[in-house]
């Protein structure tokens, strides 16, 4: 059945016993489409991976994945490039990126309009790029935001080279959407507290916790 381990909990701010759980979302339905709760610190990186395997068993294709910077490695970043999954997420900050912006030429950066929800227009200062990442050999593009609210810069890395950068960025904003649906299952139905001290119980938990979300979202839209 598994045992939990100590993960950290921003809400209690320390380590706590209990599940990783990987949740996938259709950021424009609402649908929660996979979950695994048997994530382990041992394999919690190559969970993107797995989940790939998934989606390819039904046959789809994959438009694009959205995902946080911490959700994986960048050579897994590699492996889906080479794969052909289009991905859009965060690069890490570090105080030698932060400071590199310094070099950047004023010239070589441009505005973009984006549209953000409920059709309002953002002013964006972006400058874009092409990029190896440490320990990889794969170039991809690197969009960095600034004057998007946020106190420091945003790096934005993804391997598609076709859509605008106004587009990316647009497209980027979905997984808030995600975060915001996640946020309010875990208010609507305790998501984040375990039932049990087993993986199994907590999975099955899970589970029906997003079918019954998925049935709530499909009678709504009826």
């Amino acid at each position: 059945a598994g045992v939990l381990e100590r993960n950290w909990s921003g809400k209690y701010g320390r380590r706590i016993k209990s599940v990783l759980a990987a949740v996938c979302q259709d950021p424009d339905t609402g649908i929660f489409f996979y979950s695994d709760a048997e994530i382990k610190h041992s394999n919690q990186a190559d969970c993107v991976l797995e989940f790939v395997d998934f989606w390819k068993e039904g046959g789809d294709k994959l438009s694009c994945l959205i995902f946080d910077s911490k959700f994986t490695t960048y050579q897994n970043l590699e492996k889906l490039d080479k794969d052909k999954i289009k991905f859009i997420t965060l690069r890490r900050r570090s105080k030698k990126l932060l400071s590199d912006l310094d070099k950047i030429p004023e010239a070589e950066w441009k505005k973009v309009t984006v549209e953000g929800p409920s059709r309002k227009h953002e002013k964006l200062l972006i400058h874009e790029s092409e990029i190896i990442l440490p320990r990889i050999e794969q170039t991809f593009r690197q969009i960095i935001i600034s004057g998007n609210g946020h106190e420091k810069e945003a790096f934005i890395i993804t391997n598609d080279m076709e859509r605008t950068a106004a587009q990316i960025i647009r497209q980027y904003g979905k997984r808030w959407n995600v975060e915001k649906g996640i946020s309010e299952q875990i208010e609507f139905f305790h998501l984040n507290n375990k039932s049990s001290s087993i993986v199994v119980k907590v999975d099955f938990d899970l589970t029906m916790t997003i079918v019954g979300s998925n049935f709530f979202l499909s009678e709504n839209s009826i």
